[in-house]
């Protein structure tokens, strides 16, 4: 490192007040100490000067940037104008009318929609036709490509007189009110859904649970129908939804038993757990919607 010098050698720096570290006029090398009251005073009034044409400078730069703002405010306006289409070019006899406003609506938003649930859930909001001909309309059932014949049906208020295994005493210890049944048949294989009725869904629900096992409606024959699942080993099924319980018993009419390989019971099976199913639920449809258009 170079040592430092102290005011020999090479020249001496001017003191400039607007820059830092210059050497004061009162320090330069070879003098004895007192200050130059004239440079000082030169100095101060230059300073002053400086910081006069500054503030006058700011002050108009501020000046221009609140010119131009208003200019941009006022051509916005006029070309939100514009875009509005506000005539400029009116006939004589028209006029532009003054004291037009924009008309205001209150906040208003669209009800929830009613839930087909809540319809099939209990008998006091359940109250559409229910019969056999409502559940199960028609002639013949069409699930996908598969088509089905409608063979018998029946309804009862005795719903342990539709019902076999234990099915009958967990109907009426759950107060099943009605038990309706219609058997479909295709190809060799017949099936029978039952619909237990309860008055809510907490009942139905029970009963699902209750007869998971050794509970089964009884097949209904008739109609070209011959007996079927008397004595043979069937697909049954036990299902709810709302205030329904509903159950299928699906076998050969040969009096075949129903093993783990025969599809043609369990697609049976399958489609009319499904097609009950919907049709219940299409019952909590319609009556939402006749409920929302009220």
């Amino acid at each position: 490192m170079r040592p430092m010098s102290y005011g020999q050698g090479g020249p001496q720096s001017q003191w400039d007040p607007w820059k830092p570290n210059s050497q004061q006029p009162w320090s330069s090398g070879g003098d004895d100490g007192t200050p130059d009251w004239a440079a000082l005073a030169q100095a101060s009034e230059t300073r002053n000067k400086r910081r006069k044409l500054l503030f006058i400078g700011g002050g108009a730069l501020a000046t221009v940037a609140i010119g131009t703002a208003v200019a941009m405010a006022v051509v916005s306006a006029n070309s939100d104008n514009d875009a509005h289409g506000t005539p400029t070019n009116l006939p004589a006899s028209a006029s532009v009318p003054s004291g037009s406003a924009t008309p205001s609506f209150a906040p208003t938003s669209a009800p929830p929609p009613l839930d087909p649930k809540d319809f099939i859930a209990s008998a006091k909001k359940d109250t559409a036709p229910l019969s056999a001909d409502t559940l199960f309309p028609g002639t013949q059932l069409t699930m996908g490509d598969t088509v089905y014949k409608k063979g018998a049906t029946a309804d009862t208020t005795k719903c342990a007189s539709g019902a076999g295994g234990n099915l009958p005493k967990i109907l009426t210890a759950n107060g099943c009110t009605r038990l309706i049944r219609v058997t479909y048949s295709k190809g060799g294989v017949a099936g029978t859904v039952g619909v237990a009725v309860f008055d809510d869904q907490a009942q139905a629900a029970k009963v699902k649970a209750q007869a998971a096992k050794k509970a089964m409606v009884r097949s209904l024959p008739g109609k070209g129908v011959k007996n079927f699942c008397d004595a043979a080993v069937c697909l049954t099924t036990t299902n709810a939804v709302g205030r329904y319980a509903y159950f299928t018993t699906v076998g050969f009419l040969d009096g075949k038993n129903v093993t783990n390989k025969d599809t043609k019971v369990f697609s049976a099976g399958n489609d009319l757990q499904q097609f009950i199913f919907n049709q219940i639920y299409r019952r909590g449809q319609a009556q939402a919607s006749a409920a929302a258009n009220r």
